[in-house]
């Protein structure tokens, strides 16, 4: 055993004279593992995956007698490191060089001993070129990439020559989105023509605008205006498959995979057009005119504008400097607010063939009852009523000669939205009554009131016709007649003497306008007031004597039903003519 030591002994060190010097450079204890070379090829353009965190490196050499290079990188949505140097060696590797791994040549170059200059570097998520001229003593260059956000990718393309590459669009020196008009669902952007579209002719199309608009941020790129919306799918997606079961296999293959992504494959040429690649984007406006008026927004909301200009032809876009607007608010109509009990006469400024006017209503008490009347008093008017609360409809109907009562509960306040959709006849006509005081003109009469211990509407007569009895008819008096309610209501009487032209003429103008109240009459005019209540509907009829009058006058008589809650109820007017001899 020690005759086998020795001679082993011996032999390691005869083996270790005979191995070449250089190699103690480049001991495996002293390599440090480096990741898959990627060269950068001319004239393409290369994607590349970004790693959080991870620094890529990408390779390349030009020509002896380049002149100059130009390396521009594209990054898509989120702010990257990169630094271009370029590295001199100050002896060529041997190529009959013994490695214990097989290396590819970059990485010899890279252990190889020798300087390293930096030439630039930037940082940023807007595109960015370095333009200058070629290092002749340099041997290799070396496009370091990085991302320390978030795992993102970029684009990077290699122009050899001093002249502009020609694959990118041009910008213009005032690359600003200007706001032209702002108004409740548009606005109008302008922006600097690029020069790429200005200079060709008009039978080439590769060229065009793409307007994008989005509530959330500006887009620095149109790759990042794909990406968000990639998510805002993949979002919806993920709560439609949230009920699905979710196993540990699935999440570790879907890490494997990730793992694998972050070392790319070789560069790919970029497609023909952009068409495929962003067919999720909807442009606003496209084509080559600098003006743009985006419609169909919403009121009184932000909305942010991006401008790029595309070449379809080899792939690329150049992003404007983008802008924000925030629409003009919605016009809000003017809201009166309803007093309790309060009788109001809706008039309708606007002759034209539709207006509105809205109200509002606070119900007192715990309760938050109450109580909404309308009675339309022009001839042939079509006016409507629609009652809300918290943005949600609760009943929308017609209002006519006829009383309208609608009950509010349930809620603390309450929008009334009354519309004028016109007349029957002409809708240019002033809806004017003249049996109403002062010549008022009016088409909606309503009142609202708080109701604290009712749980409905009132009710209301079988009928509202006024009965006289000719056999009870005298020179100075006349008997009346009309149906009553169930409940104890205060009845009011009103007379008012007609002329002798007026008598005559008898028919429906010498009767009272339906919408002529008890608040219009003069006190004069009032006979008699009694309060009645019959809990039988069908029994409950009850009587007037009418004294004072004088013979052979003709008279018109009105009975107004006065209730707590509501519009006063008119019956219908009874025109009646004493007897001239008794």
């Amino acid at each position: 055993m020690a005759l086998s030591w020795c001679l082993g002994a011996a032999l390691a060190l005869v083996c270790g004279s005979l191995w070449p010097q250089v190699h103690s450079g480049v001991a495996p204890e002293n390599e440090v593992p480096l990741r898959p070379t990627t060269w950068l090829p001319e004239g393409k353009i290369t994607s590349v995956t970004l790693p959080k965190g991870r620094t890529r490196r990408l390779y390349f050499t030009l020509k002896k007698k380049a002149p100059g290079m130009s390396v521009t990188v594209s990054p898509c949505d989120l702010p990257i490191e990169w630094t271009l140097a370029a590295r001199t060696l100050k002896d060529k590797p041997l190529k009959n060089l013994q490695w214990s791994t097989k290396k590819s040549m970059p990485e010899v170059w890279w252990r190889g001993p020798g300087t390293e200059e930096k030439i630039h570097s930037n940082t940023g998520n807007a595109v960015e070129s370095y333009n200058g001229p070629s290092y002749p003593s340099a041997s290799i260059y070396i496009l370091r990439l990085r991302s320390k956000q978030q795992n993102t990718r970029a684009t990077v393309y290699l122009h050899e020559g001093l002249g502009p590459s020609g694959i990118f669009p041009l910008l213009p020196a005032d690359p600003q989105v200007h706001t032209l008009g702002v108004g409740m669902t548009s606005v109008t952007l302008s922006w600097a023509p690029s020069a790429s579209i200005t200079s060709l002719p008009h039978t080439q199309t590769s060229y065009e605008y793409c307007v994008l608009v989005n509530s959330q941020e500006n887009y620095p790129s149109l790759c990042a205006a794909q990406k968000s919306m990639r998510n805002e799918k993949d979002q919806k997606q993920e709560k439609k498959d949230r009920r699905s079961r979710v196993t540990v296999w699935p999440i570790l293959k879907e890490w494997w995979w990730q793992q694998w992504d972050t070392y790319p494959e070789s560069p790919q040429s970029p497609p023909a057009s952009l068409t495929d690649e962003y067919e999720d984007l909807q442009c606003v406006c496209q084509g080559t005119e600098s003006v743009c008026t985006v419609s169909e927004l919403l009121p009184e909301t932000q909305y942010y504008f991006d401008v790029f200009v595309v070449d379809r032809l080899n792939g690329t876009s150049m992003a404007y400097k983008g802008t924000l607007a925030r629409t003009h608010e919605e016009a809000r109509p003017a809201i009166t607010t309803l007093r309790e009990g309060e009788l109001r006469w809706v008039t309708f400024q606007d002759r034209g063939f539709s207006s509105e006017q809205f109200f509002s209503f606070r119900p007192r008490g715990w309760q938050q009852s109450g109580l909404l009347t309308l009675q339309s008093c022009g001839e042939g008017e079509k006016v409507k009523v629609t009652v809300s609360s918290k943005g949600q409809v609760l009943t929308s109907q017609a209002v006519g000669r006829e009383l309208v009562h609608i009950w509010l509960q349930g809620s603390t306040s309450y929008l009334i939205h009354l519309k004028r959709e016109g007349t029957a006849m002409d809708h240019t006509s002033a809806v004017t009554d003249p049996s109403l005081p002062e010549g008022l003109t009016a088409s909606v009469k309503m009142q609202t009131s708080s109701a604290y211990h009712r749980r409905g509407v009132p009710s209301l007569p079988s009928t509202l016709q006024i009965k006289s009895f000719n056999r009870l008819r005298g020179c100075n008096s006349v008997t009346l007649a009309w149906m009553g309610t169930e409940e104890r209501s205060l009845y009011c009487v009103y007379r008012r003497k007609l002329g002798s032209r007026e008598a005559e003429a008898g028919g429906a103008s010498a009767l009272t306008a339906p919408c002529l109240g008890p608040e219009s009459r003069s006190d004069t005019e009032r006979v008699l007031c009694k309060y009645f209540q019959e809990l039988n509907p069908r029994r409950a009829v009850t009587t007037a004597v009418i004294g004072g009058l004088e013979p052979g006058m003709a008279y018109v008589f009105d009975v107004y039903l006065m209730r707590r809650w509501g519009i006063p109820i008119k019956y219908t007017s009874k025109m009646v003519k004493t007897r001239k001899e008794c």
